[in-house]
């Protein structure tokens, strides 16, 4: 016995739902990646406000207090700093993260960072990612001879090059990078035309609207709970527990985007299902009544009405 033609289009529609459901989450999260993570100025504005950060701040005072301490103690022409004097650095360079000179040096840094790794993963060279930190001093040096501090003029604008990403790893992120870029666009618009096309076909609309606005509340909770699931393995894999508060306020802040979006999905989906689960089961309140009384009427029994006969 053959299907009836209901049946069929119930299955191909219910299929087509189901696939849009499951890319809406995923081209959210390629879509951020590609076009969100890959805009530099994007990037630095994301960045910007962490230079206040109390975590962020502790963090670079420790790092760079630790590499002054460092530095100064393997110069040859150097006397051993006493241990005592660490504090004293850390407390310098915790009051440096404090002023505008290091918020601009931040920008700079970020800027600079994001150019570099964004270039080598459009490039097809092989070679390793390092970032010239020269235009940062040099921004930082004209900062701060407009303040007039002084003895600012003097400061050296050396070229060092910083090692960013080994080469061995650039080729993999670059991959990843292009499959992103193409991702980001195509899975939202093929979520987009399953969901249309899932509807259209329905033998019941409203149902299958119904059903597609569940699936997309359930799409974005899943992806609240990847990004909820990341942060606690990206925590987890750092070496010092003393820096845990700082990566979690930057993955916060680059992941700020993506948590709304789970949120639009999941707001947006229940407010179509509940939006179409009111008008089917309270729409005819909402017609007109002349309306509402002609379908309110029954309609005439065959038997009662007169015949004629013809004689």
């Amino acid at each position: 016995m053959a299907p009836r033609p209901s049946h069929l289009r119930t299955t191909l529609s219910t299929a087509l739902i189901a696939l849009a459901c499951f890319l809406a989450p995923i081209g959210g999260l390629a879509a951020w990646a590609a076009y969100g993570l890959a805009d530099t100025g994007r990037y630095v504005t994301t960045m910007a406000p962490l230079a206040a950060n109390p975590a962020v701040r502790n963090a670079i005072a420790d790092t760079v207090g630790a590499g002054i301490m460092d530095e100064v103690g393997h110069r040859a022409d150097a006397r051993p700093m006493p241990s005592a004097v660490r504090p004293f650095v850390h407390d310098a360079v915790h009051s440096f993260t404090g002023t505008a000179t290091f918020r601009l040096a931040w920008d700079a840094g970020n800027r600079a960072l994001h150019d570099a790794v964004l270039h080598a993963l459009r490039d097809e060279r092989e070679h390793e990612v390092t970032v010239d930190l020269a235009p940062v001093t040099a921004q930082v040096k004209r900062r701060l001879a407009d303040d007039h501090v002084p003895l600012a003029n003097r400061i050296p604008v050396e070229h060092t090059e910083v090692s960013v990403l080994p080469a061995q790893d650039l080729d993999r992120l670059r991959k990843g990078f292009r499959v992103l870029e193409f991702a980001g666009f195509w899975l939202p618009v093929a979520s987009a035309v399953f969901a249309i096309s899932g509807i259209s076909v329905a033998a019941c609309r409203r149902r299958a609207l119904t059903a597609t606005a569940l699936g997309t509340a359930l799409g974005g909770a899943f992806l609240g709970l990847a990004i909820a699931i990341g942060r606690r393995l990206t925590l987890a894999d750092l070496p010092e527990e003393a820096h845990q508060p700082a990566a979690g306020a930057v993955y916060d802040a680059l992941t700020a985007t993506l948590r709304q979006v789970a949120w639009l999905l999941v707001a947006l989906g229940l407010a179509v299902a509940l939006a179409s689960w009111l008008t089917g089961r309270y729409g005819h309140l909402l017609l007109p009544r002349r309306y509402r009384r002609a379908s309110a009427a029954p309609a005439p029994d065959p038997a009662q009405e007169p015949t004629r006969v013809r004689v």
